[in-house]
């Protein structure tokens, strides 16, 4: 037989670690929000380059993100599409599947996500236009 304490326990209980961990998440997000609205990344040495472009000299999915969100933090959006549209077109995203976890944990959303991040990585390299749009440029 079950316990009336046990029935009337909530299912689900924050424990003071995950709030803690929580919080120092989101005090850091702050700061680096703060820090990319202060300093423009294209001007400072602050923020490191992309390494895998540094050695290879191609542009990986992510490439210009960093600038991306510097320019929509400033309210700039067709200046942050010029440097990664993905991120651009993507950031709608985060709250569904923040609010809905189990459309992330999907197959065929996962695959559907890893072929469209696959298919931004070719074709960004392609040097051809209208391919070449998709890498990061200055407007």
């Amino acid at each position: 037989m079950t316990n009336q304490a046990q029935l009337a326990r909530p299912r689900y209980r924050y424990k003071p670690l995950n709030i803690l961990a929580g919080g120092i998440l989101l005090a850091g997000a702050g700061v680096g929000l703060t820090m990319l609205y202060k300093v423009n990344p294209s001007y400072s040495h602050i923020f490191p380059p992309c390494v895998f472009h540094e050695l290879t000299g191609l542009y990986c999915p992510g490439c210009g993100a960093t600038r991306a969100v510097h320019h929509l933090l400033h309210g700039e959006i067709a200046a942050a599409f010029a440097m990664n549209p993905l991120l651009v077109v993507s950031l709608p995203l985060i709250p569904l599947f923040w609010s809905r976890p189990q459309l992330i944990r999907r197959a065929d959303v996962g695959i559907a996500i890893m072929v469209t991040v696959i298919a931004y990585f070719i074709l960004r390299n392609v040097p051809l236009w209208p391919f070449t749009l998709l890498a990061p440029h200055i407007i």
